[in-house]
């Protein structure tokens, strides 16, 4: 096995930190490893290790290798923060990423019952969510609106964008921390209702989200899932699905804020997307929108607050052509900001988990 470097950090120039936490460089900071100079870790200045960076300083080191001989490091790390940069690996091509991916993550897994446009590129690997540049991506954990989830999500970076296109991500233990406890309370009690439209002429198709046009199949997945499933006229559908709000960590025990109340609900789309959705199709018909488990709003004080503790705890550091960010998607929110210029981001999934696991 591969032994890692022992008291050394990444040594970069410090740079100024803004008040809205968009990080560059990495502070040194020790974490106590094994004793090979192959790595070296450390973290982002006044990040308390979210996410943990780890960076390659043996030209001669074989990223996959590497990280089938560390697997076990990486993943009591991605336990223990949440989150876990690679830098200087010599990724440079596409083969390189998912064999890097595979041997960190374990197998990679499609991406079913879709909620955002992206395209694969290679086998269960996909073009991050296809949003026009001038778009921002709401902070959420990748399918959490499931019955069933990726544990590990990886994020890959072929072409960082000229400007911005950062992924913030944020601590979902922070984000469970900070929630008001009768709000905690209140969606612990009542859950969250997701209601999703199908085949009205905006958003992804019924073959983009199920990955078929056969009716029989889409209503045996929403049965197996606990999709409630309603046909409208024309070939048009209409799910709705309770999920909890909290769910509890597999590895950890830890009760985790885990969903995707704030991101689909209608409130948290830009101004004129919303306005001109609401004015298209009504409350009843939007692609997506959220209310508590018995139907009933969620308070719109509520949802800011949600928010805003969202972005208090979002993260933003530059993307380096190479990188690679995993993330335990239970631990771990992730988002996307406006970019100018050509940006590729490339993302893979694994270890599926059910709440029937």
């Amino acid at each position: 096995m591969h032994e890692l470097s022992s008291r050394n950090a990444i040594e970069e120039p410090e740079p100024e930190i803004s008040s809205s936490k968009k990080l560059g460089a990495v502070q040194r900071r020790p974490i106590d490893v094994a004793t090979q100079p192959l790595i070296t870790t450390g973290s982002f200045p006044g990040e308390d290790c979210f996410p943990l960076v780890v960076k390659a300083v043996e030209p001669r080191l074989s990223a996959a290798d590497w990280a089938i001989n560390s697997r076990q490091f990486v993943e009591d790390n991605l336990l223990k923060f949440g989150a876990v940069l690679f830098r200087d690996y010599s990724l440079h091509r596409l083969e390189d990423f998912a064999q890097f991916a595979k041997a960190l993550i374990g197998e990679l897994i499609p991406y079913t019952e879709r909620s955002s446009p992206r395209h694969q590129v290679a086998p269960n690997i996909y073009t991050s969510t296809d949003y026009p540049a001038a778009q921002s991506i709401f902070l959420h954990s990748e399918n959490s609106y499931q019955n069933t989830w990726p544990m590990r999500i990886c994020f890959f970076c072929v072409t960082p964008a000229q400007e911005g296109g950062e992924t913030p991500i944020a601590s979902n233990r922070k984000i469970s921390a900070r929630i008001d406890p009768e709000i905690r309370d209140r969606f612990l009690r009542k859950k969250v209702m997701y209601v999703r439209n199908f085949g009205d002429g905006f958003g992804l198709t019924l073959e983009d989200v199920f990955q078929t046009t056969d009716r029989n199949v889409v209503e045996e997945h929403c049965r197996r899932a606990g999709i409630e499933a309603e046909w409208k006229s024309g070939h048009r559908l209409r799910t709705r699905a309770v999920r909890p709000a909290f769910e509890t960590h597999p590895q950890t025990g830890e009760l985790i804020w885990f969903n995707h109340a704030t991101f689909f609900n209608v409130s948290t789309l830009e101004p004129a997307v919303r306005e001109a959705l609401l004015a298209e199709f009504g409350e009843d018909d939007l692609p997506t929108n959220t209310y508590y488990g018995d139907g009933t709003p969620i308070e719109p004080s509520v949802l800011d607050q949600l928010r805003e503790i969202y972005w208090q705890e979002a993260v933003t550091f530059p993307w380096r052509k190479g990188d690679l960010l995993v993330l335990d998607n239970m631990l771990a929110a992730h988002g996307r900001v406006p970019f100018a210029g050509p940006r590729q981001i490339l993302v893979s999934m694994s270890q599926p988990w059910s709440r029937t696991s």
